[in-house]
């Protein structure tokens, strides 16, 4: 009787877990990539959000490493630049504009995706109060794998219990890499009383344009539209704690996907050029996970790390999740006397 060796049980029990998740998501190409801190990584989720800071620039970078225990790690990037641009004439909004750069490596085919991407936003000015944006994003992403790791059934020698990759592997494609031209629109509605006291509500849709996502000629696989529908609330509690709750449903074809958390936001300096602020939180989402998160904010520049723990049979057998960080920096421009800047608050 043939025994498959542990080593090779393990990778196909990991292959298993690979293929339903792919088939979760409807195809291999439909996958796109996401983060717990969904509101540390805002354009992500809609392009609406661009420009929606205190402050006049943003720098961003995000990474999540997720799977690293197992033999197929995912990793994502993201690096982002986006700025308020203040019309002359009006007082009754405002404009944002921003590049937006993202990485997703998955695999031992090193199934890629790249995009970069340039999103604008207008903020009409409701009232004191009320402010509603509509943005969009317009980008070219491109997807691609390198087969050479890749280890086939054909390459296993029962007999000699080897692999011999000059055996061949009997696959064929037509393309090991491919580009399309990325699209989204998105709304968000922002009410607020303070800078510490508001929420967004917003929606936004990506892949718009459904564009054709394949790896053999003789395919139509098209990329599906990813939704997002989500809310952040901010709350001031007393002078120095602040709550926040949000909250995240995506849905990718047959992949839904649900993250809700908060975090408790402490003000341990309030001097002005010495402003310190210290987070903690948790948050959950589906597939059994729970991220424990910290932050830390200095003046003008914001740290945040989580780090997602997942409580299915697999992982709690060979080990799974991953860290996710976030890092911010906001220009804030001295403005001149008697210059109007809308919504002060914002």
């Amino acid at each position: 009787m043939y025994v498959i060796p542990n080593s090779l049980r393990d990778r196909i029990s990991v292959f298993i877990l690979v293929i339903s998740s792919i088939l979760t998501f409807g195809e291999l190409s439909g996958q796109d990539f996401h983060y717990s801190q969904f509101y540390n990584a805002p354009v992500t989720v809609n392009p609406a959000l661009t420009g929606i800071f205190n402050g006049d620039e943003r720098i961003m970078g995000s990474l999540r490493d997720q799977w690293r225990p197992v033999p197929i790690p995912w990793f994502n990037f993201s690096l982002s630049y986006d700025r308020k641009i203040y019309p002359k004439k009006s007082k009754k909004g405002f404009f944002g504009a921003g590049a937006f750069f993202n990485y997703d490596v998955a695999g031992d085919s090193k199934l890629q995706l790249a995009n970069i991407n340039l999103a604008g936003s207008y903020t009409r000015v409701l009232n004191h109060r009320n402010l509603l944006t509509i943005g969009a994003l317009l980008g070219y992403a491109s997807r691609g794998f390198n087969p050479d790791d890749l280890t086939w059934d054909r390459y296993w020698d029962p007999n000699t219990f080897t692999v011999d990759p000059s055996s061949g592997s009997g696959e064929s494609f037509n393309y090991e890499r491919f580009g399309f031209l990325e699209s989204s629109l998105g709304l968000n509605y922002r009410w607020q009383k303070s800078s510490r006291t508001k929420l967004d509500l917003g929606i936004g849709g990506f892949h718009l344009i459904t564009p054709k996502a394949r790896f053999y000629e003789n395919e139509s696989q098209q990329l599906p539209v990813r939704l997002s529908l989500y809310g952040i609330y901010s709350r001031k509690l007393t002078d120095k704690l602040d709550l926040q709750l949000d909250g995240l449903y995506q849905k990718q074809n047959a992949y839904n996907e649900w993250l809700v958390g908060g975090y408790l936001n402490f003000y341990l300096n309030q001097n002005r050029g010495k402003e310190f602020e210290f987070r903690v939180g948790v948050g959950y989402r589906t597939r059994q996970a729970i991220y424990p998160k910290l932050g830390i904010e200095f003046k003008n520049l914001f740290i945040a790390a989580s780090y997602d723990i997942y409580f299915d049979d697999f992982s709690q057998e060979h080990g799974g999740g991953g860290p996710e960080i976030h890092v911010r920096y906001l220009i804030r421009h001295v403005k001149p006397l008697g210059k109007f800047k809308v919504c002060p608050i914002f």
